[in-house]
């Protein structure tokens, strides 16, 4: 936070060496790499616990589904574990466990996770979350990826793995200038794998980290070998063109090709509210930062496949995810205060998610069956000329890393032997 921040904010946190660009007597233009820890303060919890219990609830929704949005039901079910039964200590010390750093670029305090394997030979990768996401996404890859043996893979597909927190999220620094959109943080992003000494690496994302893989390779810097993607920008341009005119789907689709067409459809009819809104005026969304149940029942609204399945979890079902891993990723967000922040990035961004982004460097895509929509292979094709990897697993959705990291990180492994 900048020195003016933390003259008027609560005492929420104490942060080892953490502060935007220029406090703390960093300069802008200061290169060093600094620890970091992170430790919430017993006041800012019991603050939380407080503002839970003292939700001002709305009247239950007038469907028996999830037509008008995230239900009441579940939401009570979450705040009453969120209150009473989640501890945010056990995911402190998970964290804190892990190496974790800070390091000025372009003039605002990138935070990330930097975890070496023991293999000499390990390959660079550097991931990237999106929103509602965080480093909290992809905490279960880490080890698989940089220790394989210990999890049924071979030494020779170890990873040096590097997680940073983009700009405004989580313990990233809030950028306090216009113009930080998935390109600009592309260029940060082939700073820091500069910065940390690596010349031959690969990179990968989803959702907003897919947007910034996927423009890094657009930039395609000298060091980046190749991509992955759980969230590829391959829809044809005569797709697009049909889903936004209202007519039907063009004739002579495959099955999967029409599947993911109406998955598309749905998205665009039904799913896009919050990116609107955020797109437009994310400074009006003022509740989220001061309301934690506002803040969930927004990130829980992603899309409707994703809140299906946490709706699942807090009704008792076991799933990829659990209570603890979606509390987890919301705490984050509440005691950082990134809501707002981290909403500017939609207000930013002035590329089209889905489109072919012209990329030539090699490209690796796994497609979800409950991604926002499952990219067919032949699109894939055509988006991506260097296509060296496909693979459509048996399950899984918009959050791959956190739902299905043995999936996504068996895919790693399989698409990258080839860069090797």
């Amino acid at each position: 936070m900048s020195s003016a921040q933390a003259e008027t904010a609560p005492p929420a946190t104490t942060q080892t060496n953490h502060a935007a660009a220029p406090t703390q007597g960093q300069h802008p233009d200061d290169t060093s790499i600094r620890p970091f820890h992170f430790h919430a303060s017993d006041a800012a919890l019991t603050d939380l616990r407080r503002r839970i219990r003292a939700t001002k609830w709305p009247s239950r929704e007038l469907v028996g589904d999830a037509t008008q949005g995230v239900q009441l039901e579940t939401m009570q079910k979450l705040a009453q574990y969120w209150a009473t039964g989640y501890d945010w200590r056990k995911t402190e010390t998970k964290l804190n466990a892990l190496p974790q750093f800070v390091t000025t670029i372009d003039g605002v305090e990138i935070h990330f996770i930097h975890v070496r394997s023991k293999n000499k030979n390990a390959l660079p990768i550097i991931i990237t979350h999106g929103w509602p996401g965080s480093i909290i996404e992809q905490l279960k890859v880490i080890d698989p990826l940089t220790n394989p043996t210990a999890h049924g893979g071979n030494a020779s597909d170890s990873f040096d793995v590097v997680i940073p927190s983009l700009p405004g999220y989580g313990f990233s620094g809030k950028p306090t200038d216009l113009g930080w959109d998935p390109a600009r943080i592309a260029r940060a992003w082939t700073v820091l794998m500069k910065r940390l000494g690596y010349t031959r690496y690969v990179a990968q994302g989803g959702d907003w980290g897919d947007a910034v893989t996927e423009q890094m390779a657009v930039q395609a810097p000298p060091g980046l070998i190749g991509i992955h993607t759980n969230m590829p920008g391959a829809v044809p341009p005569a797709i697009e063109r049909a889903l936004h005119s209202g007519g039907p789907a063009p004739s002579g689709l495959s099955p999967d090709e029409q599947r993911a067409y109406d998955q598309l459809d749905f998205f665009y009819k039904h799913g896009l509210a919050y990116a609107e809104e955020m797109s437009n005026r994310p400074q009006t969304l003022y509740g989220i930062e001061d309301s934690p149940i506002g803040l969930a029942s927004w990130m829980l609204d992603h899309d409707a496949r994703s809140y299906a399945l946490i709706a699942r979890v807090f009704d008792g079902q076991s799933e990829g995810l659990t209570r603890d891993d979606i509390l987890d990723n919301v705490t984050l967000y509440w005691l950082t205060n990134t809501a707002v922040s981290s909403a500017r990035l939609y207000w930013e961004n002035k590329f089209a998610f889905f489109a072919p982004k012209g990329i030539k460097i090699p490209v690796a895509v796994s497609a979800f069956p409950d991604e926002l929509y499952q990219a067919p292979e032949s699109w894939a094709k055509e988006a991506f000329p260097d296509l060296i990897y496909y693979n459509r697993p048996a399950k899984g959705g918009h959050f791959a890393a956190w739902e299905q990291p043995e999936a996504l990180t068996n895919d790693l492994r399989l698409a990258f032997r080839k860069l090797r």
